[in-house]
C-alpha cells in the first residue's frame, strides 16, 4: 500500500472527549483534559505515525456561541482547522441529540468525509447505543457512525482504520519523530491552565490566562517564571489564597506534570497580574496566542 497522510479536525461541543480521545488515539497526554467544559482554548495538532501513514489530528475548542473575544479567536481555531481538512470527525455524546446552531452553520460548509462518532457509550446500554447509532445514520446517511469510549479506548481500531482508507496518498508532513507542531513552552502554559481548572472553582479559571515570561534549558533542570492574567483584584486574591497556600499548591501540583512531560527537574516560579477584562482586549488575546484566523 502506497503511503498515506492528511488532517483529520477533531470537532464537537465542549466537554464531549475530543481531547481525551486525541490522546487515546496519540497514546500521549498531549491536550488538557478535565471534567470542565471549555478546556481546550487552542487548535492542538498531534501526530499519529506508523510505517504506512501519517495522522495530523486538530484538536479543537468546543464549539460555542461566543460571549467574549476570547470566544471568537477559539471558534476562528475552529474554523482554521476545516481550511485543511480532509477528514472531519465529529464527536457527539450519547444521549445528546442536539447539535446546535453553530455545529451546524459549520457542518453545512464542510466538503471532506465526515465521521460521526458516538462517543461515551461505556455510560449508557447497548439498546441505548444501538438506538443513537440509527437516529445519527437517519442524520448522516453518507457518512460513517463509530460508537467508542475514547476513555476506555473501545472500538478506535475501527476508528482508525476508516480514516487510513480515507486518507489521500502522499508522503508525511511533519517528522515521524514528531508527536506536535506545538512547543515545549506550549504544553507547560497548558499544564498550569488545566491545574487551574482542576484545582480553583466556579469562574476563576476561565477568567485566568497564563504566560511564559522566561524559560531557560539546563541539561538536568529547567528555570521557568509564568505569569496568570486575571480579570479583577478580588480573582487575583482567590488565586494567591491564604498567605500563598493556594498558589504554592497549584505551583507544586504543575512542576511535577512539567518534570513528567521534560523527564528532568523544573524550578516554577508564579506569579499573579491583573490584565482588566482580557478576554475582550485584542492586544491581550495576540500577547497569550490567540491569533486571528
Amino acid at each position: 500500500m502506497n503511503h498515506r497522510a492528511g488532517f483529520v479536525s477533531i470537532i464537537g461541543k465542549p466537554n464531549v472527549g475530543k481531547s481525551t480521545l486525541l490522546n487515546a488515539l496519540i497514546g500521549e497526554q498531549l491536550s488538557a483534559v478535565t471534567h470542565k467544559a471549555q478546556t481546550t482554548r487552542h487548535r492542538i495538532k498531534g501526530f499519529l505515525n506508523a510505517p504506512g501513514y501519517q495522522i495530523i489530528f486538530s484538536d479543537t475548542p468546543g464549539i460555542i456561541d461566543p460571549a467574549y473575544k476570547l470566544h471568537e479567536r477559539m471558534m476562528g481555531a475552529v474554523d482554521s482547522s476545516f481550511e485543511d481538512a480532509d477528514i472531519a470527525i465529529l464527536v457527539i455524546e450519547t444521549g445528546d441529540r442536539n447539535l446546535g446552531d453553530e455545529i451546524s452553520k459549520r457542518l453545512n460548509k464542510m466538503n471532506v468525509p465526515l465521521i460521526v462518532l458516538l462517543n461515551k457509550i461505556d455510560l449508557s446500554t447497548q439498546e441505548k447505543v444501538v438506538e443513537e447509532m440509527d437516529f445519527w445514520k437517519s442524520q448522516f446517511q453518507n457518512s460513517e457512525v463509530i460508537p467508542v469510549s475514547a476513555a476506555e479506548k473501545f472500538n478506535l481500531d475501527l476508528l482508525l482504520n476508516t480514516m487510513v482508507a480515507l486518507l489521500p496518498e502522499g508522503p508525511a508532513y511533519y517528522d515521524k519523530e514528531e508527536l506536535s507542531d506545538r512547543s515545549v513552552r506550549f504544553f507547560v502554559t497548558e499544564i498550569i491552565r488545566k491545574q487551574l481548572l482542576l484545582l480553583y472553582k466556579k469562574e476563576i479559571p476561565y477568567s485566568c490566562e497564563v504566560s511564559i515570561t522566561e524559560f531557560k534549558e539546563d541539561t538536568t533542570i529547567d528555570r521557568i517564571r509564568c505569569e496568570i492574567g486575571v480579570d479583577r483584584e478580588s480573582q487575583k486574591a482567590i488565586l494567591l489564597g491564604h498567605k500563598g497556600s493556594a498558589i504554592k499548591r497549584l505551583g507544586i501540583t504543575s512542576r511535577e506534570q512539567i518534570e513528567q512531560l521534560t523527564g528532568k527537574q523544573a524550578f516554577l516560579e508564579l506569579t499573579v497580574k491583573v490584565k482588566g477584562d482580557w478576554r475582550n482586549d485584542d492586544k491581550q488575546l495576540d500577547r497569550f496566542g490567540y491569533r486571528e484566523s
